[in-house]
Formats: C-alpha cells, structure tokens, sequence
C-alpha cells in the first residue's frame, strides 16, 4: 500500500471537518426500481447522493470523502461508502459489470460482501496515480490492500466474488465471460452476509458510475 494514500486521505478528513458546516448535502433522489427481483430485495446502507434504475441498470452518484476502510497503518475507521446489497446465507456467486467516470484520487466502484463494520471485503476499480486499478481489500478488524493493473482504463469491468466455505475468490474479466482470479481471502463460514455493489470517493467530491447484469447464484 502506497503510503501516500492514507496520508492524503487524513489530510482530506481534516479538511473536510473544517468545511462540514458550511456544506449542505444535496438530497437522495430515488426511483422506481426496475428490471427484475434482485434488484427490488436489495438496500442501501450509506445511500448515494443520487441513484436511477433503469431495465436493471443503476446510475448512481457517490457522495464527497466516503470510503471504507479500517484501522491498518494510519489509526482511523471509515465505513461511510455507499454499499447496496442482499442478505445471503451459505456458498454463493455474485457478479456486475461496474464502470465508473473515475477522476479524482481513489475513486472506487465494484462489489463488496459485509458481515459486519469490522469483517468485509471489498473489490472493483480504484484510480490513483492518474489511472485505473484493479483493488482488492479484506477486512478482519483490520484492513488490507492490493492491486493490479486494471483489465480496461476506458470501459467496463466485470467483477466477481464467489464465497466457498471460509473463503471468498475474487475474479474479474474484461467481456464477462472469460475471468481470471485476482484473489482469494479467508471470511467466516456458516454465517449470513450482505453482498452487493458498493461504491465511495474518498478523496473527491463524488463521481457517477453505473452497474449492470447483476446475478447472484445460491448453492
């Protein structure tokens, strides 16, 4: 992990304590969800500045110095990212295709599975040093981080997270169809989980990103 990543970002939260009040939140605009079940059963935690769905496609806006992340190296907690998802229990498949108008540093869209706000992870497209990566970060208390050079710097990405046991593998694939793993992490077997998109602009003001062919198979 690059350190000047968290050095940036604390130096963000401070700014943007200092700023908070003068700040007023643009209000949720939400409609009418559309294109098939899965999309109808699953909720927001942290809901986005705004979101659209559309035949089974959600738009949707991030708001400004949202992340999550935990503790590692730099001290502090934050678990204000925008995470829509689906309770599920036992082995499970769980895939979109994510693209996102990534701008500012960190910038951040993709898939996330959550126990709980101390043991998650969190997988997608993350852009610093003024391009795009592919991200992974598992959470137990405390956070991780890896990347790799992202499958496309202009389009699409497909994202995958398939939960085995006591593990999850994260894979991805540039025409959904062909994946490769990036990697597989330890998470607590037997017990309920969200999983879902998640998205967050730790250091920007917020960015729009789009997801689509969302499909979760159950064992």
């Amino acid at each position: 992990m690059s350190a000047t990543r968290r050095e940036f970002l604390g130096a963000s939260i401070s700014l943007a304590a200092t700023a908070g009040a003068a700040q007023v939140e643009k209000p949720v605009v939400i409609t009418t969800r559309t294109g098939g079940d899965l999309l109808s059963r699953m909720t927001w935690l942290n809901p986005p500045a705004l979101e659209n769905y559309v035949d089974g496609t959600i738009n949707v806006r991030s708001k400004g110095r949202t992340d999550f992340w935990r503790k590692t190296y730099y001290g502090y907690i934050t678990d204000n990212g925008h995470f829509m998802s689906i309770p599920v229990k036992g082995d499970f498949k769980f895939s979109a295709r994510v693209m996102g108008n990534y701008a500012a540093l960190y910038d951040q869209a993709g898939l996330m599975v959550r126990l709980d706000e101390k043991q998650w992870m969190k997988c997608g497209t993350e852009f610093f040093e003024n391009k795009r990566w592919a991200s992974v970060v598992f959470t137990h208390d405390f956070s991780d981080w890896s990347t790799m050079d992202d499958l496309s710097q202009n389009g699409a990405v497909y994202w995958r997270v398939e939960r085995k046991k006591d593990s999850i593998d994260v894979l991805c694939s540039k025409d959904g169809d062909r994946y490769a793993t990036v990697r597989q992490g330890y998470f607590p077997a037997g017990v309920s989980v969200n999983v879902g998109v998640m998205l967050a602009a730790p250091a920007g003001p917020g960015f729009d990103a789009t997801f689509d062919q969302l499909v979760l198979e159950t064992a």
